[in-house]
């Protein structure tokens, strides 16, 4: 880098050229007041104006809204409301909320798509309804306020400063073998596996499982995506690897699945155990973002060592979006994670770089219909 570049502010990689001359103008017309204030007005460009005016107050606004939603669900008012409207103060009654603020919940509501006004009552929007059509998400709201603790400071959260709240709700990720406290198994349990039926569904779009002989989950809970995989590709043998006190709930699962006799559960944690051996295709799904670089390089290197040559491991979980950042991986996914204190969300080519420094070749990044739900990649043990 030249003195002459260094004095006009430029950094590498963008140089002088016209394109970093361009972003620089435009950054600076659009940052001033004066500029923001005649776009508004002027024909060609108010609608743009108009545009980033909104989205910038949503994202203002953002936490405001998500506290609206959180309260929709405790009062279970999306369900409430589905079949017929209600007025506000039947509502309030019902709720022992005063009835002004009632209706400026269920206004809000609307405001945000997730309610309709029908008449002088609220009823459930498009929106709404589809928010009842996600398994877990209800669950996944109503912990939220955990998370909103810990992003009350984002930089205390940034530096890494103490414990967080959400490292305290899930402290069985700290616990291995030792994670044994049964109401935080129930609760783990229970909301990962409301969620798993979404992430099944869509890892089973992306991967193909007919050709498998034998299936080992590992990390896999209470069964609930080996379940869903046993009743889509029948005939194939499952094995199920997790914590003790977590995978004790599993054989109710999958005696209620109708697959006890093809599943076995083995008990343990990949972090002290060996894992077992006999499965052709291993899969991780929702494991590796819950745990730093150097115990994901670990497990990998034993998944490695637990298939055959020309064995196949199966990642499933969200990713962030690597030089293409989108919001469900790198503005929702890294903040929690990052609040967990155990590991991190990642983009598929980090994840593909991991699996090939443990020893795995044809690494393959295979989109699904829901990324925000999650992405999978797939790998094999050389034949």
């Amino acid at each position: 880098m030249t003195d002459t570049a260094g004095k006009a502010g430029l950094t590498p990689p963008y140089g002088p050229g016209w394109r970093a001359r361009w972003r620089r103008w435009r950054n600076r017309k659009v940052a001033d007041p004066a500029f923001q204030s005649w776009a508004s007005g002027f024909a060609l460009t108010r609608g743009v104006a108009r545009r980033d005016g909104a989205q910038l107050f949503d994202l203002v606004a953002g936490f405001v809204h998500s506290q609206v939603l959180f309260a929709l669900v405790e009062l279970d008012l999306l369900a409430a409301l589905q079949d017929t409207p209600v007025k506000a103060d039947a509502l309030a009654l019902r709720h022992g909320v005063d009835s002004q603020r009632m209706t400026a919940l269920l206004q809000a509501g609307v405001a945000l798509g997730l309610l309709e006004r029908v008449g002088d009552g609220y009823q459930t929007a498009r929106l709404g309804a589809a928010a009842l059509g996600v398994p877990g998400l209800a669950g996944m709201i109503r912990h939220h306020d955990v998370l909103y603790r810990d992003l009350t400071d984002p930089l205390a959260l940034l530096r890494g400063e103490g414990q967080t709240a959400l490292a305290r709700f899930w402290p069985y990720v700290f616990g291995a073998t030792g994670a044994s406290d049964p109401d935080t198994v129930a609760r783990y349990s229970a909301l990962m596996a409301e969620s798993q039926a979404l992430v099944a569904e869509e890892t089973l779009r992306a991967v193909s499982f007919d050709k498998m002989r034998h299936l080992m989950d590992v990390g896999g809970g209470t069964g609930a995506f080996l379940a869903a995989v046993g009743r889509a590709v029948p005939g194939l043998d499952l094995t199920l690897f997790d914590l003790p006190a977590v995978v004790a709930g599993a054989e109710q699962r999958f005696a209620s699945a109708g697959l006890a006799d093809r599943v076995s559960i083995h008990a343990g944690s990949f972090r002290d155990d060996p894992l077992p051996e006999g499965a052709d295709a291993i899969s991780l799904v929702r494991v590796l973002y819950d745990h730093a670089d150097d115990t994901v390089a670990t497990l990998l290197r034993a998944v490695h060592g637990a298939l055959p040559p020309g064995g196949q491991v199966v990642v499933s979980e969200p990713m962030t979006g690597g030089a293409t950042p989108h919001r469900a991986g790198d503005a929702y996914f890294a903040f929690y994670c990052m609040a967990m204190q155990t590991g991190r969300a990642r983009s598929p080519g980090e994840i593909a770089g991991l699996l090939g420094q443990a020893g795995f070749v044809d690494v393959a990044h295979r989109p699904t219909h829901r990324p925000f739900v999650t992405s999978t990649v797939t790998a094999f043990r050389q034949l």
